[in-house]
Order: C-alpha cells, then sequence, then structure tokens
C-alpha cells in the first residue's frame, strides 16, 4: 500500500511540462484570474465583465474547476479563501472539511493501537464532511456584488459539464494514468474510463452528465441542492458502500465559518493571511519574521547560506506546527507566539551559519507568555482593486478514489490530515500530536496558504499554490521572490524552489533547482539533499501595480492567467 500511494503521490508532478524558461506575465488593465484551468480561468473573466466582483468571478472560477480540474477542485472537499477589499475591509473564510459526528480519535488504528496502512486514504472512513458548496454559497451571498446570480455563477461550471469540455494533452494523459485507480471504484470508472475502452487523447471531448445535474440543483435551490435532498441522500448512500461515516445530520448541520486573518508584516509590506485549522498563515508571518533579522545583501537567491537559513528556519516554525497547532474551536492556538517578533528573535538564536542543526534537536518553542500534493488555488483581482485568494482540496489526487454514485464527484479524503497516531507522519511527512487529534466535527489541520500582500494598504500581490506540506514554503519563496529579489510575478512563480519541514531531516530540490557548488556546500554543513522527484508547488498569483495588473501562472503546470 505505502508503494502504491508514493506512486500515486509523485505521478501529478512527472505528469506536468518541464519547467521552462519564463515568460512574460500576462497583462489586464480591469481584472485578472490565475487558475490551472483555462475554461475556470475564463468563467472568472467572463463575470468580471459582467460587472460582477472578485468575489463573484472567485465563485464561478471554484465552481468550474469541480468540472475542469477533478483531481483537485471539487464539490467534495473544502478550502480556504482570503479576500483584501478596495476600501481596506479584509477577511477570511474556513470552508476546510469537518470530521464526521460518529468519527473518534482511535478510529485509523487496529486492535494493536498501529495505523492501518491506507484506512485514511483509500478507504470511505477518510471523507470528511464537504465544505466548497456551503462556503462558495455563503461568500457569494455575502460579499458578492449583488449584480450576479447564484444561476449566473454556476451557469459556465454547467455548461462544462453537461456538453463536456476538450481535454489537453496532460489532461488525457493523466486520466490513462490514473485508470487502474478508477477501476477500483465502478462510478469512477464510469465516467473516467473510456466506454470503448481506447486511452484518452487530446481533444476528446470530456463529458460529466451527472456532475451537471447536481450543479444544476445547487443553481436551483443553493445550498440546500447539496446538503439536503437527493444529492445528500446520494452521499450518505456512498458511505453505506463501505466504512463512510458521514450522515445527513453530518450534511445538513455543517456551515462554513469566518475567521479573523491572521496579519503580520515584512519588510514594509502588510501580510493577510488564512488562520487556524490552516498552519499556513501563521507559519509563514513566523518565517517570514525569522527572516527579516537577517540582512538582504547577506542572502542572495538560492546561494547556499540562503538555502541554509531558509531551511533552519523552516525546521523550527515546522516543529512548532507538530506541536502547538490544530482546530481553534477544539485547541487553544498560541498565534500571538507564531506572529511575535520577539519569539522569531528567540528562535533564530541558536542558528549556526556554518551548521545544520539536526532535526532531533530542534525542538516546539513555549507558547507560554504568548498567546498540506493535489490541492490547486486561485488568484482574482477585479477593476476596483478587489482581490481575492482561494485554496481549496480533496487532498490526494481524486481524494479516496470514490465518485458518489449519481453525483459525479469524487470524495475527499481529508481525514489524513488529522493526527491517527500522535507522533505517526500523515501521507505528507507532516507530524501531529494532540493538538490535531481527531474528534467529532473538528476540522483537520491544514497547510494552505491563501495570501494577500499589501503595499501601501491596498492589494499588491494575491498568492498561493497546492502541494501539502510544501504550500507554506511555496507562498513564502514566491513572496521573497518579488520583495527581496525584485523579480516581476511570473518570474517569481516561476524560480526554482526547495523544501524542508523539521521531519523528515533532509532538503528536497527539484529537478537542476540548486547548483553544484551549492548542494556540496550544504552538504559540507550537515545537510541531507534529497531530489523531489517531481516539482514543489504550482503557485497561480497576481501582482498589481499602478500600470495595470500582472498575471503569472506557474510554469509547473498546466495555468492560465486571463485578464482585460
Amino acid at each position: 500500500m505505502k508503494k502504491i500511494i508514493l506512486q500515486l503521490l509523485l505521478l501529478s508532478f512527472y505528469m506536468k511540462p518541464l519547467l521552462g524558461a519564463s515568460s512574460n506575465p500576462i497583462y489586464g488593465q480591469n481584472g485578472m484570474v490565475v487558475s490551472t484551468s483555462q475554461q475556470a480561468s475564463q468563467a472568472g473573466i467572463d463575470i468580471l465583465k459582467k460587472g460582477g466582483n472578485a468575489i463573484d468571478a472567485a465563485v464561478a472560477v471554484g465552481f468550474a474547476l469541480a468540472v475542469t480540474s477533478p483531481s483537485n477542485g471539487n464539490l467534495g472537499g473544502g478550502g480556504f479563501l482570503v479576500a483584501s477589499f478596495s476600501n481596506g475591509k479584509t477577511f477570511t473564510l474556513d470552508h476546510r472539511e469537518k470530521a464526521p459526528s460518529n468519527s473518534y480519535r482511535d478510529m485509523f488504528l487496529d486492535d494493536s493501537g498501529s495505523v492501518i496502512p491506507g484506512m485514511s486514504l483509500y478507504s470511505r472512513a477518510g471523507s470528511g464532511v464537504p465544505g466548497t458548496v456551503d462556503g462558495l454559497i455563503r461568500i457569494l451571498q455575502d460579499h458578492g456584488s449583488g449584480k450576479i446570480s447564484i444561476r449566473e455563477v454556476l451557469s459556465p461550471a454547467i455548461r462544462l459539464a453537461e456538453k463536456g469540455f476538450l481535454l489537453s494533452y496532460y489532461e488525457a494523459r493523466q486520466f490513462n494514468a490514473y485508470k487502474a485507480f478508477f477501476e477500483r471504484n465502478d462510478a469512477a470508472a464510469d465516467i473516467f474510463i473510456r466506454k470503448d475502452k481506447r486511452p484518452w487523447k487530446v481533444e476528446d471531448r470530456f463529458i460529466q452528465r451527472d456532475l451537471s445535474k447536481t450543479l444544476k440543483r445547487i443553481a436551483k435551490h443553493g445550498r440546500d441542492g447539496f446538503y439536503t435532498g437527493p444529492v445528500a441522500k446520494m452521499i450518505v448512500e456512498e458511505m453505506k458502500r463501505g466504512n463512510g461515516l458521514i450522515s445527513m445530520d453530518d450534511l445538513f448541520n455543517y456551515s462554513s465559518k469566518y475567521r479573523e486573518p491572521v496579519t503580520g508584516s515584512y519588510k514594509g509590506y502588510e501580510v493577510i493571511s488564512m488562520g487556524p485549522p490552516s498552519s499556513g498563515g501563521a507559519l509563514l508571518i513566523n518565517m517570514l519574521n525569522m527572516l527579516e533579522l537577517y540582512e538582504k545583501d547577506s542572502l542572495e537567491w538560492n546561494s547556499s547560506d540562503y538555502v541554509h537559513i531558509l531551511t533552519e528556519i523552516e525546521r523550527r516554525a515546522y516543529a512548532d506546527r507538530a506541536e502547538h497547532m490544530g482546530d481553534p474551536d477544539y485547541w487553544d492556538v498560541p498565534l500571538e507566539m507564531f506572529k511575535s517578533k520577539e519569539y522569531a528573535e528567540i528562535r533564530t538564536a541558536d542558528i549556526d551559519i556554518n551548521k545544520a542543526s539536526p532535526s532531533d534537536e530542534v525542538y516546539a518553542g513555549d507558547p507560554a507568555g504568548y498567546e498540506s500534493p493535489e490541492t490547486t488555488h486561485y488568484s482574482v483581482v477585479d477593476q476596483w482593486g478587489n482581490a481575492v485568494s482561494v485554496t481549496t482540496t480533496i487532498n490526494l489526487g481524486y481524494g479516496n478514489g470514490c465518485v458518489v454514485k449519481g453525483a459525479g464527484f469524487f470524495l475527499n479524503n481529508e481525514m489524513d490530515d488529522f493526527s491517527s497516531k500522535p507522533g505517526v507522519p500523515n501521507v505528507f511527512g507532516l507530524v501531529g500530536n494532540e493538538a490535531n487529534a481527531i474528534e467529532p466535527n473538528k476540522r483537520p489541520l491544514s497547510s494552505m496558504t491563501p495570501t494577500i500582500i499589501l503595499k501601501n494598504n491596498k492589494p499588491f500581490l494575491v498568492i498561493g499554490s497546492p502541494g501539502g506540506s510544501t504550500i507554506i514554503t511555496t507562498v513564502m519563496q514566491t513572496i521573497l521572490n518579488v520583495v527581496d529579489h525584485d523579480m516581476d510575478i511570473k518570474e517569481a512563480v516561476c524560480a526554482a524552489r526547495f523544501h524542508s519541514q523539521w521531519l523528515p531531516d533532509v532538503i528536497q530540490i527539484e529537478p537542476r533547482g540548486l547548483a553544484k557548488d551549492v548542494i556540496g556546500n550544504l552538504e559540507l554543513r550537515g545537510h541531507k539533499i534529497v531530489p523531489r522527484g517531481g516539482y514543489i508547488g504550482e503557485s497561480n498569483c497576481i501582482m498589481i501595480r499602478e500600470d495595470g495588473i500582472y498575471g503569472g501562472g506557474d510554469c509547473r503546470g498546466e495555468t492560465s492567467a486571463i485578464g482585460y
């Protein structure tokens, strides 16, 4: 089972186009959408052209991605949204999945107390209560322009599902590569394996009729079209086909939740990001606080010192994540500690520029005195300067592999983001303890880091990425590429990245990511360098300047930046 999990994790990286030379950013005067799908980006732009605001467009993009990017766009998952409006208003929405009410702490352990391999990933028990639909409908009703109806924002998604869209080379190849995975579930096989059994080819038309019916129910009945009635019954029936726990009450009672944004500063820029149950915003600010203590001129981009210092910072931040992060409704998360610049000074005091700190000697900090690879990210800016950053996921590619029969969408396997057993890593190698233990109705900890950077109190960068545990470091390096290394947004998202996260005690690098002499110097300092086996993240971002809006789709994938 471990071998299968590893193969599926790496597969999405191998399927992506090779990292090529950076082209120029896409320019727009009145608006910009950057996502992993051309059709989804166009759906958002069409809404902006109709006079909709960034929220209207973001909702249209989210529903379109559920059709055109089924491995990570979703109705059966959840996510986080960060928004900053031109009038100074900022807010974040948590529409993360929740543990079913019948879940319990040791549900993924056998009689001897060991974690059952694959149960949290590839069984229906791994599914949390989906939050995407509730979140998108709620944010539209609360913060949309009022000019665009639910039917209008869903119309592109319904059309793409009912009439189909032409597969790209990457999409066709990925469907073919996952054929054996789809064969494990009859409903998935009916949709994602051709009836004539031949492989998918580029420009084959891909139609999802069951999904179009689900989307039509949402367009007609709002959230009730998903959380009650026929679709809800289909989800519960799917649970009964295995060991799933989601009930009708769980669906009916699900509610997304507004959270206070996590805010910080870095070299005169203001950082607006997502708070717990996402660990992303707090860790991002914590790491930027630590890095701010070092002189810019002494840390040349991707030099030996630069990689060493960032790695030391990341180890300390991720050690704190493992100990202190969880759902704030169930755990007292010491946010003030993570945000504190004084704590950053304490945390960096034992960093040696010439020597790596072994991870088994890096411990979580004391909060006394202070208070996740298949995900997708999209960024939206409208003509008024309102900015929206959204990261959404069903966890691994195609979730747990189970399609809700008759409803046409994959179930998530987000229960793996809980700590099944203290000290035992999840599929991304992240370790958790009591703070992230399984409890009924609790939201699992996440690494998603939708972020907006303000310059002179106005949105300047709209940033985020998929990539499991690498999301946070991807977002940080993208910010540094712009703020510290003067890159344009396309260069910033395409530049080579590296990643470390406390455990395992390694630095992961992309193909051709670091120079040989840099690798040698890092090894002399005691670092272990490990090839990633693929690329790190897929950062789809926007930069807003006085002369217009610039979109940067990551060169690592089939991304689409569209402006107007």
